[in-house]
């Protein structure tokens, strides 16, 4: 019998408070996935903070927090999204709808 994997509290905070953030889908063609995100980045101006899906081949893709002090895993940023102040703002606004809710 397969034991179920644990939820990390945490981790599924950090993934709310990025489901807040803007996305950005791109291919990353023949260049690594992060050389692509970073020339994306570049070339478009994007503003900090954003997601980056950047898609490898049919069925694989990347995901990547370009925030303030650069470019990270996002899965990285959902475990330890407490350390990033580019998400200051939206981590209040989920706390705020968290504390809505509750009430």
């Amino acid at each position: 019998m397969a034991r179920r994997k644990r939820k990390d509290p945490r981790r599924l905070e950090g993934r709310r408070i990025l489901d807040l953030v803007p996305r950005f889908r791109l291919d990353c063609g023949e260049e690594k996935a992060v050389t692509a995100a970073r020339k994306y980045i570049q070339d478009r101006g994007i503003p900090a903070p954003a997601i980056l899906v950047v898609q490898r081949g049919e069925k694989a893709q990347e995901r990547f927090f370009w925030g303030f002090k650069g470019l990270f895993s996002a899965q990285y940023v959902e475990e330890n999204h407490f350390m990033f102040p580019s998400l200051d703002m939206l981590r209040n606004q989920y706390q705020e709808a968290q504390d809505g809710s509750v009430a």
